[in-house]
């Protein structure tokens, strides 16, 4: 750990001294490039100096206790206990700060709820994810949502939802939302008052731009069509709607939700982006997955993530076992505690991985 300090150190020096550099001042891309790389190792720097200093005022306070007075021996003894924990919760801290940050978690997101089993309930159930997300996105400081494309039941449910949140860390906020989550409760198209097992499926893809994936025009198969709107006056008379086909991915995207062609354009291609992003990187955890299967074992997880139990109040994770009772303040956005235990088990997994 403390060799792999070191080269970050030696590189953060480098840094200064480059940015310093006049020549190198005039070019103003190469300086916001070394900013960039600087402010991402400055707080694993400033921690490792913290740590090496804790080690020298160790080195100091041990000589001490050598020492012929008794009370300075005493006073040198509590001195470096108190040293001795600074430096295991700096090493803890050094460790963390060493687990390799996940490129996309700064990225915007979007998120796509489908209706699962359970028919109209689930439906149902996707509106009310649909609204849990949304309101989590209004409890954070400056980020916003926006409706990509929807599908609607006839009784206020989803069949589908596509939709984006902006703002500063979201991918690894809600990263973990990605997977089925089943709801147990009374339907309210339930006349016999039996409770019903439903299921919705959640994809947080991030958003990458043009420059991180590229796509070639003629794999491309674009279709118009007349938006389906509310009807009367609003119905749409122009064929504003986009389908796009990605002929090699099958993939298909398509998006209503504004009056122009060019924006539902740009909204689809966006969705598209994060879909081949995120099944690329997909294929490539699934072959590291493949390849360290025997010494991890399958790595495999239950297909539900979560349990929304209404009769019971209660909220599960499955992943980490980890079981709320305000199931009220749950699908109000009140999430972050589900985030961070997730955010923490994904940590620790990581230092057992790298082996830290």
């Amino acid at each position: 750990m403390f060799e792999r300090m070191d080269v970050l150190e030696e590189r953060f020096q480098e840094l200064n001294r480059l940015m310093a550099d006049p020549d190198i001042a005039q070019d103003y891309e190469k300086v916001t490039e070394y900013a960039i790389e600087r402010a991402e190792l400055e707080e694993r720097v400033s921690a490792y100096r913290a740590y090496r200093g804790v080690l020298e005022e160790i080195e100091g306070v041990e000589e001490m206790l050598a020492d012929d007075d008794p009370a300075l021996r005493e006073m040198a003894q509590d001195e470096l206990a108190r040293l001795s924990e600074r430096q295991a919760a700096l090493e803890d801290r050094l460790r963390l700060l060493l687990i390799p940050k996940d490129p996309r978690d700064d990225k915007d997101v979007i998120i796509e709820i489908r209706a699962g089993a359970g028919g109209d309930e689930a439906g149902l159930f996707a509106a009310e994810l649909f609204r849990l997300y949304t309101r989590y996105a209004e409890l954070q400081p400056g980020w916003k949502t926006q409706l990509i494309s929807e599908s609607r039941t006839g009784i206020g449910g989803y069949k589908e939802v596509i939709f984006s949140i902006e703002g500063k860390g979201a991918f690894s906020r809600l990263k973990y939302e990605s997977g089925v989550h089943r709801v147990q409760r009374v339907p309210v198209t339930e006349s016999s008052g039996r409770i019903h097992t439903s299921t919705v499926t959640v994809a947080v893809l991030p958003e990458v731009d043009e420059v991180e994936i590229t796509i070639n025009a003629n794999d491309l198969e674009l279709t118009t069509y007349g938006s389906s709107g509310p009807g009367g006056q609003h119905m749409q008379k122009n064929d504003t709607a986009v389908r796009i086909l990605h002929k090699p991915s099958g993939m298909v995207v398509t998006c209503e939700s504004e009056r122009s062609l060019t924006q539902n354009k740009l909204r689809a291609m966006r969705v598209l982006r994060a879909r081949l992003f995120e099944a690329e990187h997909q294929r490539q955890v699934a072959a590291l997955e493949e390849a360290r299967r025997t010494q991890v074992g399958t790595g495999e997880r239950s297909e539900k993530i979560r349990t929304y139990n209404f009769p019971q109040n209660r909220v599960t994770d499955h992943r980490i076992g980890m079981t709320s009772y305000n199931l009220p303040g749950v699908m109000e956005g009140e999430i972050d505690a589900f985030v961070e235990a997730l955010a923490l088990d994904e940590q620790t997994r990581r230092l057992s991985e790298v082996g830290a």
